[in-house]
């Protein structure tokens, strides 16, 4: 199984509005994308530390393939040029878990 874990600090603008946003239209994602076999996001606590990132993603997929087919969905890239517009930093891991 393949997991893809993406952090997003947001800009402060709309800060809390864009991260449900963020949540709500990839999580959606889980009704189109066959490959997609497990999606959650997340958000930093209120409590937590304020230089944390902000959002979450974090998913699995039987196959880097398939990983490579919802990055390339065009429901996915309507999402990711929102997410564009709203973010300072992004880091990203995939990794396999056998």
């Amino acid at each position: 199984m393949i997991h893809h874990i993406v952090m997003w600090k947001l800009k402060e603008a709309d800060k809390k509005e864009n991260a449900h946003k963020i949540k709500k239209d990839l999580e959606a994602l889980k009704n189109i994308i066959k490959e997609l076999k497990f999606i959650q996001v997340g958000f930093n606590m209120d409590i937590a530390p304020q230089n944390n990132f902000d959002v979450i993603l974090d998913t699995r997929f039987n196959s880097f393939e398939e990983l490579n087919i919802y990055a390339n969905h065009p429901e996915h890239l309507k999402v990711v040029e929102f997410i564009k517009t709203v973010i300072d930093q992004r880091v990203a891991i995939d990794y396999e878990v056998n």
